[in-house]
């Protein structure tokens, strides 16, 4: 991720949120329902986030290039935002949008679960997934009404600062998007089987492939 500040070592001020300190556990997420089971829809709430983390690793796999200047018998794989794909999570599976080939989705799906399960948890995060958008509307709205409270009521004040809360929140949003998306919106797909990939229409009629999955402990 990138942060439009420039900071003495490149670093972003929010690299202290890191997945490596906290490892997630294999059984974290079963254990959870175990204990909470009388809570209704949590099984449903889990499995979205699992399924979140899998459609975006998957639309990374998908969009991945070998790079050419990898030694030879050593290709490296490239991570690149292929713009044409694109998904759409639910508690039964995901709905993958773009040009792609069923067999290849097939193996990019078992590969993409297969890396995030095996520790590549950064494949969980997506720079265009919805969640950044949502916390940069917030982040707006929140700085917007903070500083309408705090500054004078007077239209030049007031322009100045709402020019100030969209530029402070476009800077922020990336970096605050990603930990949302690391902590709350997505998980490590330990407890997800693929079911089936079929090709098919979402609920407004759009043309995708659905990669169905069910719940395994």
């Amino acid at each position: 991720m990138n942060i439009t500040a420039s900071f003495p070592d490149g670093s972003s001020p929010f690299n202290f949120f890191n997945l490596d300190f906290i490892a997630p556990s294999p059984k974290q997420d079963a254990e959870l329902l175990k204990q909470l089971s009388f809570l209704p829809g949590l099984q449903e709430i889990l499995m979205l986030r699992q399924v979140h983390a899998l459609e975006h690793a998957t639309v990374w796999v998908l969009s991945e290039t070998k790079s050419a200047c990898s030694p030879p018998g050593k290709p490296t794989n490239v991570q690149l935002d292929n713009e044409l794909l694109g998904g759409l999570s639910t508690e039964h599976g995901f709905y993958l949008y773009g040009n792609v080939n069923i067999s290849h989705l097939r193996r990019a799906v078992t590969l993409a679960q297969h890396r995030l399960t095996s520790g590549e948890w950064d494949l969980a995060v997506h720079p265009r997934c919805g969640t950044n958008l949502s916390v940069a509307m917030l982040l707006t709205a929140g700085l917007a009404v903070s500083v309408h409270l705090l500054l004078p009521f007077r239209p030049i004040e007031q322009l100045i600062g709402l020019g100030l809360a969209a530029t402070t929140a476009s800077e922020l949003a990336p970096d605050l998007g990603s930990i949302a998306q690391r902590y709350l919106t997505t998980a490590i797909p330990f407890n997800l089987e693929t079911e089936n990939i079929i090709q098919t229409r979402d609920a407004w009629g759009r043309e995708s492939h659905f990669v169905k999955v069910k719940w395994c402990e």
